[in-house]
């Protein structure tokens, strides 16, 4: 599988934009078949960029809003497009994106969009490759609900990608394939062939701000209702933490709260949870992730030093692994959570374009920033990989 990564920040007048891609695609080698992801910030006009790319493009086109973008040659940059294709004469790509999604709806939706994809493949997937927005302003689909349905219909095929984001507005993001862009929905590519992909996940959590464990008493999926048999908000007071408003969402933008979930088979997984709304009437958090009961929950901190560490922790996994293995890898396709942005502030982009050079230079880097990352994560118990959804992490696909 080989690829290639270009980056324009011509988005006012769209045609300029279609002719540097295609310019920049110029003598690149496209394979039988191929699959190309588009990032890009939110202003753009992606329907009319897409009609310009599909001149010349004849293969599936997927992507998200983001906040920012990581990008080969590029580094970090926070406007513009980017775009990625996928080629490979001994893969295949198929993909699609729901209908707009509704609490109703949403599992029958990803059933039918998987198992349509499905049908137009010649062996099973190895990876799915995945985007997605929570449903209504009170996420009444999560994260979780996303990737659990996805999950199930695939038997449990590794999920990565994460949720799109936008400029902290929180109402600007849109996932779409090909001609249809969606709101409230998921998109979806789903690769078979003769390769080997490869996941690291690291969390930027280095320290916890109270030794306390709190377990979880009652809950109803994403909506945390008691911990320890105590309502959660009088917790959180106690605990110093913003109380006073509804959308509390930017307010713990950098503080993770980390869940332990148990796992069938006496095993657990653990992951961040980034808290969203809080329910005055009934003193309960509805978080970005399912919260369910008996599960542990502690508060945490992130910080620049923290994030900079789990990268470091994150590159040296991939590169040990690239290093020793047979496979020849072309591609890293990562996920960056939104709050990692956030906690470097200004230096960002000086910390991408240091990291980004220490790369092998035929490795090509796409990665965007988002409201949350999907990547499985190993019960260290049974060895079983679970599809999971995380904040405060930074995950990476080699390809």
């Amino acid at each position: 599988m080989q690829s290639k990564v270009v980056y324009t920040d011509e988005i006012d007048e769209i045609e300029d934009a279609v002719d540097v891609i295609f310019e920049e695609f110029e003598g690149f080698e496209f394979k039988k078949n191929s699959l190309a992801i588009i990032f890009m910030e939110e202003d753009v006009e992606y329907l009319e960029l897409y009609q310009g790319l599909r001149q010349k493009w004849d293969f599936p086109i997927i992507g998200c809003t983001t906040t920012a973008m990581l990008i080969s040659g590029a580094g970090f940059r926070s406007d513009g497009v980017s775009v990625m294709v996928l080629t490979a004469d001994d893969c295949k790509f198929v993909a699609g994106v729901t209908d707009e999604l509704t609490r109703d709806n949403y599992e029958e939706c990803i059933s039918n969009l998987y198992n349509d994809l499905r049908g137009r493949m010649n062996e099973e997937e190895k990876i799915i490759i995945s985007y997605g927005v929570c449903v209504t302003a009170s996420n009444h689909v999560s994260a979780d609900d996303l990737l659990a349905a996805t999950s199930a219909v695939s038997s449990g095929k590794p999920i990565i990608g994460g949720l799109a984001s936008d400029r902290f507005s929180f109402d600007d993001t849109r996932v779409f394939c090909d001609d249809k862009m969606v709101k409230n929905g998921l998109v979806m590519a789903l690769v078979e062939g003769d390769f080997e992909p490869k996941y690291v996940r690291v969390t930027s959590i280095d320290a916890s701000m109270s030794p306390q464990t709190y377990e979880i008493t009652k809950s109803d999926h994403n909506e945390v209702l008691c911990v320890d048999g105590e309502p959660l908000v009088d917790v959180l007071a106690r605990e110093n933490f913003e109380v006073g408003k509804t959308d509390v969402l930017r307010e713990y933008l950098l503080t993770p709260f980390i869940v332990t979930i148990p796992q069938p088979g006496g095993g657990e997984i653990r992951a961040a949870r980034n808290l969203s709304l809080i329910n005055h009437d009934n003193k309960s958090g509805v978080f970005l992730g399912a919260m369910p009961e008996g599960s542990k929950l502690q508060v945490g901190f992130i910080n620049k030093d923290g994030v900079i560490q789990t990268l470091d922790e994150a590159l040296k996994e991939m590169k040990e692994y690239l290093d020793a293995s047979d496979h020849q890898y072309s591609t890293i396709l990562c996920t960056s959570c939104a709050a990692r942005y956030l906690a470097l502030s200004t230096r960002i982009q000086m910390d991408a374009s240091g990291w980004l050079s220490t790369l092998p230079s035929e490795l090509n880097f796409f990665g965007m920033y988002s409201n949350g990352e999907f990547c499985p994560v190993t019960d260290e118990k049974s060895g079983v990989d679970y599809n999971t959804f995380h904040n405060f992490t930074f995950v990476m696909l080699a390809l």
